[in-house]
């Protein structure tokens, strides 16, 4: 077995919580392992893994399995600069006091 990346405690719920929740919209939608695994081009030990929060498994893995379930589109939106409240107080802090324009010369 791979040894699993060591991650913050705080990380390793989430991704446990997330494949958790992976499971849960498959079997909500009645699919087997089987099926997510052939339409998201990986294997079922790997869909076990990302439904069991395994760390080691790829992103891309991860976002194959939740585009045949038909649930990337609020995927897009984690990182989105609208919703980073933190990074956006900081470029705040950063802007200029003053802004310079250049004085043009008027023609007489």
């Amino acid at each position: 077995m791979q040894k699993q990346t060591q991650l913050p405690l705080p990380a390793r719920r989430t991704m446990q919580k997330v494949g958790s929740d992976t499971r849960d919209a498959r079997l909500r939608r009645r699919l087997s392992m089987e099926l997510v695994a052939e339409r998201a081009g990986i294997s079922r030990a790997t869909l076990r893994k990302i439904e069991n929060g395994d760390t080691s498994v790829s992103l891309g893995a991860f976002v194959s399995v939740l585009f045949s379930l038909g649930m990337i589109d609020r995927l897009q939106e984690i990182a989105d600069a609208s919703h980073d409240l933190v990074g956006r107080q900081l470029e705040e802090e950063h802007l200029p006091q003053r802004i310079h324009t250049k004085k043009t010369k008027k023609h007489v």
